[in-house]
């Protein structure tokens, strides 16, 4: 069994566990009690954690609809078709006609950085986050 001390995915607060590993498997986690955000606790996300690891269903890769089909594609050829669709609707609509939703899985840095894309890349203001509710 292995320990990999690791950041949770579950909100920005940044919590810390060591993902266990059998095999080459994600079978549990331990709360890290050095970290002084958990301070050797964890939510009920966090515990289960591990479990979208290994999952069946799992996504591990960017994909695409063409013309009805469904495929998987590079991280660059995703990222390429987004910016230039988001590009294509801020000259034809305005910048006002784009809306960002940023997501608390993130890290506060990520949303920061999504933020000033949103505001500097795309001119729009319209810019939300689930931690507001």
């Amino acid at each position: 069994m292995s320990h990999t001390l690791v950041v949770c995915p579950f909100c920005g607060c940044g919590c810390n566990f060591y993902l266990e590993e059998r095999e080459g498997k994600a079978v549990g986690v331990i709360p890290s009690r050095a970290h002084p955000v958990n301070k050797g606790s964890l939510c009920a996300k966090g515990w289960s954690a591990y479990a979208f690891v290994n999952h069946p269903e799992r996504l591990k890769s960017p994909m695409m609809r063409d013309h009805g089909i469904i495929r998987d594609v590079t991280w660059g050829e995703a990222l390429d078709r987004v910016s230039k669709k988001l590009l294509e609707i801020k000259r034809e609509f305005g910048s006002e006609s784009l809306g960002f939703l940023a997501s608390a899985k993130a890290s506060n840095e990520e949303n920061y950085l999504f933020m000033k894309m949103a505001r500097a890349a795309f001119k729009s203001n319209n810019i939300d986050h689930c931690a507001r509710l």
